[in-house]
């Protein structure tokens, strides 16, 4: 057996150890106060470990309104609330007592947001109960911010920002099958920059790709609603999703994104159409059917851009049948 004094040294040994780990970590008891914050935890956190020992403070390193850290879960047993509280975790099993999380912080101390990386669990004493939950931090800000640039350059335009050719196609799927199932109209927009080719061989391929980033900026500041979706679509081409809408509302925007880059009075000296740069809009909307693939929208809307141009450019037109596209 080991005597009293024998276990007195293991804890102070166990709680140095615990204090002079390079891995941010801090210890609650089974009454959820804190016990150990080690230096690691001081440094992350700009919160000195005086500050929070025998309190139930330790949220306030990193939330700036009270909230439960993912030891207070395992110490109430409640993995349930993982889902309303961390962006990332992975699911409670039988086998673990212990959760695992992410989530981003906003650790007011040190005025930093950070994505942190959490895994606490539990020390129970030979008879089950509870003696404390131990919670380890790490920080994954920069690997974070690194995937999000990555996922951000594969949803968006290089050029212009907006969302690329493979997220329209993604959104357009999805919005057709959605629209379909409500029985609701979506609908499509097409935008072309007048005489665009003419634009570039005046002024050069740099003060092309400056008129572009204008045109897109323009046109994205007037697609207002969440459900939407501005998108470059290829070249000078750029076009809307708009979901739960139909030709009214539809046109409305188009005419609103017109006017837009109207306002801007970028001269264009070799535009045939005036002397400022314009654009040129097809816009189609309708109800999704089984009959037809949200390819045909599109093609609706290519049919009144089509139109748009032999009439004049610098202008909309629309259709909301199908049918227009035989006759384009």
């Amino acid at each position: 057996m080991p005597t009293s004094r024998n276990t007195e040294s293991a804890h102070v040994f166990a709680v140095r150890l615990m204090q002079h780990l390079v891995v941010p970590t801090f210890v609650l008891n089974a009454e959820r106060r804190v016990i150990i914050w080690n230096k690691a935890c001081e440094r992350l956190t700009g919160v000195a470990a005086h500050e929070v020992i025998g309190t139930s403070d330790h949220w306030r390193a990193f939330y700036d309104e009270e909230r439960y850290c993912l030891a207070d879960l395992v110490a109430l047993g409640r993995p349930e609330s993982m889902d309303e509280l961390y962006v990332t975790h992975t699911e409670p099993s039988d086998c673990s007592h212990g959760l695992r999380a992410e989530n981003w912080c906003v650790m007011p101390q040190v005025k930093k947001r950070l994505y942190l990386a959490v895994d606490a669990g539990p020390i129970f004493d030979e008879d089950g109960n509870l003696l404390a939950v131990v919670e380890t931090l790490r920080d994954q800000t920069e690997q974070k911010l690194a995937q999000m640039a990555l996922q951000s350059l594969a949803v968006k335009d290089g050029l212009t920002g907006l969302a690329n050719r493979r997220s329209f196609d993604e959104k357009l799927e999805a919005e057709w099958l959605h629209n379909q199932r409500e029985g609701t109209s979506m609908a499509v927009l097409l935008v072309d920059v007048d005489h665009f080719k003419l634009y570039n061989d005046t002024y050069g391929h740099q003060k092309g790709d400056s008129c572009l980033k204008a045109v897109a900026s323009a046109l994205g500041e007037q697609v207002f609603r969440p459900s939407d979706l501005a998108a470059r679509y290829g070249g000078e081409e750029f076009a809307v999703i708009m979901p739960n809408t139909g030709l009214d509302g539809a046109l409305h925007v188009a005419e609103r994104i017109r006017d837009a880059v109207l306002a801007l009075a970028m001269p264009h000296g070799a535009s045939l159409t005036a002397d400022c740069v314009t654009l040129s809009i097809g816009a189609a909307a309708f109800v999704p059917t089984e009959e037809h693939r949200a390819e045909d929208l599109v093609a609706a809307a290519d049919a009144a851009l089509y139109r748009a141009k032999h009439q004049g450019r610098n202008r909309v037109v629309s259709t909301d049948r199908i049918e227009e596209l035989a006759e384009a």
